[in-house]
């Protein structure tokens, strides 16, 4: 089986190799592509389209069908719109602690307004309009399960977000038409949304309508604190 795996905001496809390693010892055939606008020394100007047609690309350059599309955190909005270009390729989508957006919304929508005043500030102070997760956000709310030294490192191989696509409102109309089977990854110490009213699940996998629920325990960024645990997350959540 093929997965193609889709990394979130600060990433880099890079940063998938412990989980795609355990993948591919697993058997499965594994890509990793970057999101146009990601990574250090890179173009940040972008918006969402861009981004999404820089996967969709990556798709049809490397002729992939058949296969397994995850998304994780920000990676959701891509895989929903990569979704709507290229759906008889894709044979299940999977959301690990993902957007869901809702027809018209943007990222920032679904966020808590502390997030968008801070984003909003950060973004404005910035000279090409992206933003930084601030170091002790980071280690509080997305590696919660690291420790000191982990945390650090991570942090250190983050790089600026484009911000123009956590504003861009994504019309999703499609989206919602579409049948395919669908999965939600949950990991239950995952804080980066604060549970409750903006938490992820079951606000975000609740919209995918019939789907496949796994959930393991860690923060958002399991794929570096239990990479191993995350890749048999995936196994359960890719299966036929």
């Amino acid at each position: 089986m093929k997965i193609v795996l889709i990394h979130g905001s600060w990433h880099t496809g890079e940063h998938w190799q412990p989980v795609a390693d355990h993948l591919r010892k697993a058997g499965y055939e594994v890509h990793t592509p970057t999101v146009a606008g990601h990574g250090k020394n890179v173009d940040k100007n972008v918006n969402h389209a861009d981004c999404t047609r820089s996967i969709v690309d990556y798709i049809t350059a490397n002729n992939l069908s058949d296969f397994v599309l995850l998304g994780h955190s920000y990676g959701g909005t891509i895989i929903s719109k990569v979704a709507e270009a290229v759906p008889e390729r894709i044979r299940r989508l999977v959301y690990w602690n993902a957007f869901v957006l809702n027809d018209g919304e943007s990222l920032n929508d679904a966020t808590p307004p502390h997030y968008q005043a801070l984003f909003d500030q950060i973004a404005g102070a910035s000279t090409d309009n992206t933003i930084m997760l601030p170091f002790q956000v980071w280690r509080e709310a997305f590696i919660n399960d690291a420790d000191l030294e982990l945390a650090q490192q991570v942090y250190d191989s983050l790089s600026s977000e484009p911000y123009q696509p956590f504003v861009d409102k994504l019309d999703l109309k499609k989206f919602y038409t579409l049948t395919m089977p669908r999965s939600y990854i949950n990991c239950t110490e995952d804080i980066a949304l604060p549970p409750g009213e903006y938490g992820w699940h079951p606000r975000m996998s609740s919209r995918l309508g019939l789907h496949r629920l796994v959930q393991l325990s860690g923060s958002h960024e399991v794929m570096f604190t239990a990479p191993a645990r995350l890749a048999e997350a995936i196994i359960a959540a890719a299966r036929d």
